[in-house]
Parts: C-alpha cells; structure tokens; sequence
C-alpha cells in the first residue's frame, strides 16, 4: 500500500520503458513521485507512464538516446519544465554484448555501443542533473550496476569493462557530492529476469530469478534517504543483507569499503 512518502518530489528514470526501469519507474509513482521518462521507444515509455499515471502520479515520456548529450539536455529540460528540479536520477538504460565470445572476436562497433550506453549514459545525465543538485544542496542518483563490475568476465568484456568504469566513476565523485548533500550510490539488481538477460546465453537454463519487485523497494528506499549513509557505496541486492550493510555504515566508510581498489600482493607492495 502506497504511503505517499515521495510526494512534492522528481524522479527522472532512464530505460524506462521496459523492464526494471519500467518498473521502477512504476514503484516510484506508486509512492507519489513525479516522474520524468526517458527511453529510445516513444510506445513503451507511453505504457510505463500510463501506468505511473494511474497511481495519480504526474509524469512526462521524452524519446531520447542517453548516448547524445544534445538529446539528454533537451529531455532533462523539457522534464525540468513540466515537472520541476528533479530530486532523483536513476541511471537504468543498459546494452550488454550481443555475443558471449572473447575481445577479438566481438563486434567493435557493438562493443562500443555498450560502452557508450553503459557509460556515457549516465556521463551525459549527470552532467545535465547535478548542476541544480549541486546548488539546491539535494539530491540522489541511483546507478543501476552489476556484479560484473567486479569481476573480469571474458564473454562479456564490453558490459563488464562499462560497469567497473561507472562504479569508478561513482567513487571518483562520491567526495564532491558529499560535500554538497548529494548522494549517489551504485546498486547490482542481481539476476532478474528481463529482456536483456534473457537474452544472454549464461541464463538461458535460469529457472531462480531474483525479485524485480524488491530491486523496486529497495529503489524506493533509496529515494527516500534510507540508504544516504552508504554513499559512493556499491550495494548487491540480490546477495546483501541490507540491515547488517546499514549497521556497519560508518565502519564501512572507515575502511573504504565496498569500492574499487588495488589490491595489494603484500606489506611490502608499493602500491599498498
């Protein structure tokens, strides 16, 4: 049952005209946020917002491609327009490798493509978003990232290489932020089930999804502030125990944990 907790606030969603953006998107609604939507599919993006409508939230679907920072710019302006400063940016919008077949075998210019999805992306939405964050000394941004940020995959080096760059990215600015109230947090939905993993050949005798309604909840808390103590965090949702994660916050951010970092071979290793 929504509790309206979102209410007064922005939300602008990419990817989301299917799939765990859609549904976020849908979540978000559901608690009273307006919501901006953004998708390269005008027909899907007009589904996701019928529905977000239907929860009496207000809402706008701008066809744009995150990969040109022109069409980002109009599309964050037209949503800043109709709706307001948004308070919320999830970065959704994904491509993953067409073929699970090692770096010189892929196909270059798809390989870029993920890259520049993956990355640049959310790049060109932040540039657009954080500037009145920043200044209104508010705000969060959600990354949606992956458990293949952290590990090397030799199928999928695009996808991989893109994810371990935004989790990079995320770190890189986590500091700038923090000084201004902004949050930003990286989360992996785990393997759920969606177009694009069901197009991966590694699931195809998947029968265990993860739940695309708690990546939904846990999206929901992140808006409302419950995860702020994690910033510039990586966060998995289909393997963590959120509470204890919340528990060790301060512990975590003493550590400087759940980054990416060198490890060092030793005492005596001079990266250390």
């Amino acid at each position: 049952m929504s509790t309206g907790s979102l209410t007064g606030q922005v939300g602008l969603i990419t990817g989301a005209g299917r799939g765990i953006g859609q549904e976020v998107a849908i979540g978000l609604a559901a608690e009273g946020m307006a919501v901006g939507l953004i998708g390269r599919t005008h027909e899907t993006l007009i589904d996701t917002l019928k529905e977000c409508v239907r929860h009496g939230a207000r809402g706008i679907a701008v066809t744009a491609d995150v990969c040109h920072p022109g069409a980002v710019r109009e599309a964050v302006r037209t949503v800043q327009r109709d709706l307001g400063p948004v308070d919320f940016l999830v970065n959704n919008a994904g491509q993953v490798d067409q073929a699970e077949v090692p770096l010189w075998e892929a196909d270059g210019n798809q390989w870029w493509q993920v890259v520049e999805t993956n990355l640049r992306g959310p790049f060109n939405l932040m540039r657009c978003v954080l500037p009145d964050m920043v200044e209104r000394r508010q705000g969060r941004v959600l990354n949606l990232n992956s458990g293949f940020a952290l590990r090397p995959d030799g199928r999928y080096t695009a996808y991989a290489t893109s994810k371990g760059a935004l989790l990079q990215l995320s770190d890189n600015i986590a500091d700038s932020l923090a000084a201004h109230q902004v949050v930003i947090l990286d989360i992996s939905p785990g393997a759920v089930a969606t177009d694009m993993t069901a197009g991966m050949p590694m699931f195809a005798d998947t029968t265990e999804w993860g739940s695309i309604p708690y990546v939904v909840a846990i999206a929901v808390d992140v808006a409302r502030g419950r995860f702020d103590p994690l910033h510039g965090r990586f966060i998995h949702a289909g393997r963590d125990n959120l509470e204890e994660l919340l528990s060790r916050a301060e512990a975590i951010r003493e550590a400087d944990a759940r980054t990416l970092r060198l490890r060092p071979y030793g005492p005596g290793d001079p990266m250390a």
